[in-house]
């Protein structure tokens, strides 16, 4: 007769074989959901971004109103303090959060971060904070896909893929770009290739994509159609640039970090007064720069018509750099993936200026440059450049771009490598868990998890026999998946990069189990 234990074994493994073609059809519910969800928050934030434009114009005619504003941007910075003290976890881009809960470092509450976030965002991105609206549709989404799993009491495992099935179909919403939001799902939420999140995210994104659409209409988010093709002879140039938006990448991370820890050293400030510190800005800055205001969807499409000089460039690429520092580091709710592209934007657009007045380039070649710096910008910040590239070939509408946003893309990202800058993802991550209120996830011992983790190419385990490895205490490697073989292990197993490999454990052990397997498959021998 089985005991719990060994039932709650075979369960795993026999639904873990099973559940490919029903986590697509969920995935697809999921990016329903998601789909109808972010579409009404980016109809909303637009609509606020109108009043609060019109808001700003009609103080700007009348000064006498400016004392009404400011005390307005006190009241709205004070809503959102409470907002995040009935959910911290809804702080900042949400992207780390989520990466958190894959990892089983902590647990969260789905229906209250959807909630603050959903309401968050949409006064601190509305109300002009430099942020963008992509980390909370991504958050928003995971906590669909969260809620999801939990509503229908999914396994562990399941609610896993769900989470990631709704982060790509947030970023697809958002975007109107489903490619981009599945690469996103595969390289930076899960960092490995995989077939049921591969199958399962594509679904929840077109999904998602298509209801956003229907909305929105089939134009990509910007309007950056029939930019020219830079010749080949501008590739040298290209790599300049590359390094260029490499160590502008480093800089940001740099000082992104730092404009948080200068908020954490404002003891006399309570933590929920600190979003209005930046909406102060926001009031300022509405009537003498209001261009640098909200995300900067406007300010990408304006750059590409080439109607602002290269002073006020210069001047807007500071402020907006500044002003999103004084913004995320505040823990309002909002995303740096939308600032980040504008910042990157402005420096192409002035390396763009540059060439045409030095070297006397064709001006309509400009429009070229800004998108490339776009994606060399994710690559260095981020380090997620597949993402980043399908992202501007997504907005630009074709594929004429691939060779350049490559050859800038890796370019920065080996520039940004270089001068030791981390994923910024990762290190937000990082100061996530280490705060001493976070909740730890705690799982139950009897429940069986399986978990996947790719052997990378030059890992330390490459070739070597399953024998010789140290595998994680409380675990059990049970599959090595080799393209679309599976191996039954045994102690002269050999292991090969490319290998997936799948190991059972519970969730109890889970977060320690994964963060040593995780070492195992992608330590590199060269380190």
């Amino acid at each position: 007769m089985k005991t719990k234990k060994q039932h709650s074994t075979f369960m795993t493994l026999e639904h873990w074989y099973s559940f490919k073609t029903k986590l697509v059809g969920e995935g697809i519910l999921v990016g329903a959901i998601v789909g109808f969800v972010v579409v009404f928050f980016r109809f909303l934030l637009e609509k606020a971004g109108v009043y609060t434009l019109g808001i700003y114009s009609i103080v700007r005619e009348n000064m006498n109103l400016f004392p009404l504003l400011m005390i307005g941007l006190v009241i709205v910075g004070l809503i959102i303090g409470l907002i995040l003290k009935f959910e911290p976890m809804s702080s900042g881009s949400g992207i780390p959060q989520i990466e958190g809960q894959l990892m089983r470092k902590f647990e969260v509450s789905w229906w209250k971060v959807l909630l603050a976030k959903f309401a968050g965002g949409i006064l601190a991105i509305g109300a002009g904070l430099s942020l963008g609206r992509e980390g909370p549709s991504v958050q928003i989404g995971a906590a669909i896909g969260q809620g999801f799993g939990k509503i229908f009491k999914r396994t562990k495992i399941e609610e896993k893929f769900l989470i990631t099935c709704g982060s790509s179909a947030g970023l697809a919403a958002a975007f109107n770009a489903p490619l981009a939001g599945l690469m996103f799902a595969l390289e930076e939420l899960h960092k490995h290739f995989s077939a049921k999140v591969l199958t399962s995210a594509m679904a929840a994104a077109i999904v998602a994509d298509f209801i956003s659409k229907h909305f929105f209409g089939m134009q990509p988010a910007f309007n950056l159609r029939n930019v020219l093709v830079l010749p080949q002879s501008y590739f040298v140039s290209i790599i300049i640039l590359g390094i260029i938006i490499g160590a502008f990448g480093t800089i940001f991370n740099k000082v992104l970090i730092k404009s948080m820890k200068f908020y954490g050293k404002l003891k006399w400030i309570p933590v929920w007064a600190r979003p209005i510190i930046p909406l102060l800005f926001a009031g300022v800055l509405g009537i003498v720069l209001p261009v640098v205001l909200g995300g900067g969807h406007n300010l990408i499409e304006t750059l590409t018509h080439g109607s602002i000089g290269i002073k006020l460039l210069l001047i807007i690429l500071l402020v907006k750099f500044f002003f999103t520092m004084i913004s995320y580091g505040s823990g309002a709710p909002g995303g740096i993936f939308l600032p980040l592209l504008v910042l990157g934007a402005l420096v192409g657009s002035l390396y763009g200026n540059f060439l045409h007045i030095a070297f006397n380039m064709d001006s309509t070649l400009i429009s070229s440059f800004i998108i490339l710096a776009m994606a060399g910008t994710f690559a260095a910040i981020i380090k997620a450049p597949l993402t980043g590239i399908i992202l501007i070939l997504e907005m630009t509408g074709g594929i004429s771009h691939l060779l350049a946003l490559a050859l800038v893309s890796i370019t920065a990202l080996i520039a940004s490598d270089l001068l030791k800058s981390a994923p910024i993802y990762e290190t937000l991550l990082d100061r996530i868990i280490n705060k001493t209120d976070t909740k730890s996830f705690e799982g139950d011992a009897r429940t069986k998890i399986l978990i996947e983790k790719a052997v990378v190419i030059a890992s330390k385990v490459d070739g070597k026999l399953v024998k010789e490895v140290e595998w994680p205490a409380h675990s059990l490697l049970i599959t090595i998946k080799r393209c679309e073989k599976e191996i039954i292990p045994n102690r002269e197993t050999q292991i090969l990069s490319g290998d997936l490999l799948i190991v059972l454990t519970d969730e109890f052990h889970a977060p320690d189990v994964i963060s040593k397997l995780t070492k195992i498959a992608e330590e590199s021998r060269f380190d």
